[in-house]
């Protein structure tokens, strides 16, 4: 019984650790997360640090978050970039309108943290 007992036990950790369909199934499942409401700025951040730094590869990314006002609001970024053998960051703040949300201004700032 030990013997039976000793292979389903390892049959088990087989199927567990090794891609078995069913178990990637389940972890991809348990893996998905929603759409943020800041991707669409995301995005445009993005697009905007490439149009200005078009040499500059972008390795990392960070949504700082979202400032309000009465009429608009802010999503800021922070991206860093490298270009030949510099590396530096970039803030990015989007404001735009609120109810429409037309892109009022992008602003760049560099930093060296």
């Amino acid at each position: 019984m030990k013997k039976v007992m000793i292979g389903f036990y390892i049959a088990l950790l087989f199927f567990s650790v090794s891609g078995h369909p069913l178990t990637s199934i389940h972890i991809a499942n348990a893996q998905h997360k929603p759409i943020p409401p800041y991707a669409k700025w995301g995005t445009l951040a993005l697009k905007e640090t490439h149009e200005k730094y078009p040499h500059a590869k972008i390795i990392d990314y960070l949504h700082i978050g979202r400032t309000s006002g009465p009429q608009t609001s802010t999503e800021k970024f922070k991206l860093w970039l490298k270009e030949n053998n510099k590396e530096f960051g970039v803030f990015i703040n989007i404001e735009f309108n609120k109810e429409t949300e037309k892109v009022v201004k992008v602003t760049f700032e560099e930093t060296s943290r």
